[in-house]
């Protein structure tokens, strides 16, 4: 197996096998071609970088092609992919998963491989109900306090833009397994070898569904609208769980992928004395641009490529760091909230990504230090901005935005310019520094010149901010130890971004599979 990087004007995988059979002067069916990634270099000319495998036929044929070509070719490097434990036993109590995001889908998936028969309990409703009751809260503002962006089957990801990058290091190659199970539920195949790989919110949907299909196949249940509101706890260890309706379910597996919104879910744990700790989190807007002026930034004049993204850090001088997160090229603002009264934020792309605007998380880093108080202050302070911005949007979900000039100049917005906000419920001209405090508005000014600069345009006056982006993370972590335990209760696993332990889709998901893998070489349930 040879390795090869080519720099080419074409991004298609027909593209780069004829290229790589032109240059190497064989037949372009002389070779399997195995993609691995395709990035872009903008940096002059922009064109895609291409790295893949060669698997010839002949051994004595990649001898030669590597002596003769050895400033292009390379051996492929050995890797070893990750394959899940093939282990199969009959639980004598089935595992509970608590929360279907991504942590929890993994994790189940897993376990169901395994033959553990894992039952997954989730608050919101399933995919197919989900998707109903989001766009009746988009269209008529009714909002349903279990079932909707952030609660119900995929979690908040479902409804995002489906973005597979991630920053874990993937030495064990979990990573590109799980992007293989995507592919196996009917992702797009090139998930696995883009740069920044996403499937898009139209598209995950049906995958999300299939991965259900496969859980439910194989023993396990998936039961939608059960909230847990209590454990069971025998002798130090986990003994089950007791939904809202009054149900016991006993397991001594318990596996909990709450999510990073589940509020009442960490009260709860708090109350039966489970450890959990403060961590930092961030608030900001939503920041929204045309995509022609992002793509103009980072192409020039070139056209042909996907629509451009973009990722900023800023290190304020008083110490604080600014940065984009969740960047949607070419899609909308949505409505993101799961409480009546309070107003979110979210950024959302469909796979094809062909909206008018690019929009992005523009966040501001918090410390536990700047909200003193108990342990949930860093989530009362997000409740507290939350009903902010709901009240000076004037309600019904409706969200205040500010353009970049009014802001920066400091004055209140009263009409919009050329970039028209697409929040789902109607952005309100306004005044962001009545909703965020003096430190963040303070650092997000220091911040947005500097990003022009990175990105031209990016501080344009009429680019528009709409608050409040206030769910990016969890503001406390549930303490595990290194059997992925809870340090509190044996049994208990918490796992993803609502325990403190990972920050995307993917991140969560090996956060679930690891999860999976302790249980089933522990021979747990």
């Amino acid at each position: 197996m040879l390795r090869i990087t080519l720099k080419l004007p074409d991004g298609t995988p027909d593209a780069l096998r004829f290229s790589i059979a032109l240059r190497m002067g064989v037949e372009a069916d002389a070779f399997t071609l195995f993609p691995r990634k395709r990035s872009i270099d903008a940096r002059e000319k922009p064109v895609y970088v291409w790295t893949a495998d060669l698997d010839f036929a002949s051994e004595k044929l990649e001898k030669a092609l590597l002596k003769k070509h050895g400033k292009l070719l390379s051996p492929a490097p050995a890797e070893t992919p990750s394959v899940f434990p093939a282990v199969k036993r009959s639980p004598s109590r089935r595992p509970i998963v608590v929360g279907f995001g991504p942590a929890g889908i993994f994790c189940a998936l897993m376990l169901a491989r395994s033959g553990l028969k894992p039952i997954v309990l989730e608050r919101g409703g399933s995919m197919e109900e989900r998707v109903a009751k989001v766009d009746s809260f988009f269209e008529h503002g009714i909002l349903d306090e279990a079932t909707n962006l952030q609660f119900g089957e995929g979690g908040a990801g479902a409804f995002s833009d489906g973005k597979l990058n991630t920053l874990v290091k993937d030495k064990s190659f979990r990573g590109y397994y799980i992007l293989e199970q995507f592919v196996k539920a009917g992702a797009p195949e090139e998930i696995l070898w883009l740069n920044k790989p996403h499937i898009g919110t139209d598209l995950l949907r049906n995958v999300i569904t299939n991965l259900r299909n496969e859980i439910v196949s194989l023993g396990g249940e998936v039961r939608f609208g059960v909230q847990v509101d209590g454990l069971l706890c025998e002798n130090g260890a986990v003994a089950g769980v007791r939904t809202r309706h009054g149900e016991v379910i006993r397991s001594d597996t318990v596996v909990l992928a709450i999510g990073h919104s589940a509020r009442d879910t960490f009260r709860m744990l708090h109350e039966t004395d489970i450890a959990m700790e403060k961590k930092p989190f961030s608030v900001g807007v939503r920041i929204e641009h045309p995509q022609s002026l992002i793509d103009k930034s980072q192409y020039g004049n070139a056209v042909g490529f996907p629509p451009a993204d973009y990722k900023l850090v800023c290190h304020t001088s008083a110490g604080r760091v600014v940065y984009t997160f969740c960047m949607c090229p070419g899609g909308i603002v949505v409505a993101a909230a799961s409480d009546k009264d309070g107003v979110v934020t979210n950024g959302m792309s469909y796979h094809a990504r062909d909206g008018v605007n690019a929009n992005s998380a523009l966040l501001c880093e918090i410390h536990p230090e700047d909200v003193p108080g108990g342990l949930f202050s860093g989530m009362e302070f997000q409740v507290a901005l939350e009903q902010l911005a709901f009240r000076i949007g004037g309600g019904a979900h409706r969200a205040p935005a500010q353009t970049v000039g009014d802001f920066l100049n400091g004055v209140p917005s009263h009409a919009f310019g050329s970039v028209v906000p697409t929040y789902t419920r109607g952005a309100v001209p306004s005044d962001l520094r009545e909703v965020l405090p003096d430190y963040v508005c303070d650092a997000l000014a220091e911040a947005l010149p500097y990003f022009g600069k990175k990105i031209r345009g990016f501080d344009a006056p009429d680019a528009v901010m709409t608050a409040v982006e206030s769910r990016s993370t969890s503001p406390v972590r549930i303490v595990r130890n290194e059997s992925m335990q809870s340090c509190s209760l044996r049994g208990l696993y918490p796992i993803g971004e609502g325990a403190g332990y990972a920050g995307g889709i993917i991140s969560a998901a090996i956060d679930g599979l690891k999860c999976a893998e302790v249980i089933v070489g522990e021979g747990r349930a």
